[in-house]
């Protein structure tokens, strides 16, 4: 019963990621400096989004003949569409955020790890195309690749998707300027 109420809330979330995409607004910036990292999957999404559009327009003609199953297949496929687009807009609106103390990770609206700068060993551009699992690591691909790899001093912790609780030492992300964002930490 947990796991299903923090999927409602992700999707909550995700959802309201759509509202803020759509005022321009980013989530809990609060005036640190900004990476993002929404670009390298946005013309994935973006794309599946026009394929469910299409499909949801193919299924609808298909259908007119059964007005129960056109209108629930109709709710499904709109449903379907909003909820791509809000993954690519939680990318947007929530950026990785660097502020005079903490490196904000986060990616869209399921993953924010906060780490204190002075935790980080060392930083370095490193990209990846493939990312095994591994105790007391964390990847967070888009696009299928990672640019950045931070090590650090202690584990830090956060919240899995589903509540769980997990301490890392390494966390691979990708960025779409990953050389900004490697200067920016470099200097802090």
């Amino acid at each position: 019963m947990r796991s299903a109420h923090r999927l409602m809330l992700h999707e909550v979330r995700v959802f309201g990621s759509l509202l803020l995409w759509v005022g321009r607004r980013r989530q809990g910036v609060d005036g640190g400096r900004e990476f993002g990292y929404a670009r390298g999957q946005g013309a994935t999404l973006l794309g599946l989004a026009f394929v469910c559009v299409v499909e949801t327009v193919g299924v609808s003609l298909m259908l007119r003949d059964w007005p129960t199953a056109h209108d629930v297949m109709l709710v499904l496929d709109v449903y379907t569409v909003l909820l791509v687009l809000g993954l690519h807009a939680a990318g947007v609106v929530r950026p990785h955020v660097l502020t005079g103390d903490t490196l904000r990770v986060r990616y869209g609206a399921h993953v924010d790890v906060r780490i204190p700068l002075a935790a980080i060993r060392a930083v370095r551009r490193e990209t990846r195309m493939t990312h095994e699992r591994a105790e007391g690591e964390l990847d967070l691909v888009v696009g299928s690749q990672t640019s950045v790899t931070i090590e650090l001093d202690e584990p830090v912790g956060y919240s899995t998707l589903l509540g769980r609780r997990r301490d890392v030492r390494v966390v691979r992300l990708y960025a779409d300027e990953p050389a900004a964002l490697m200067g920016a930490l470099t200097r802090g």
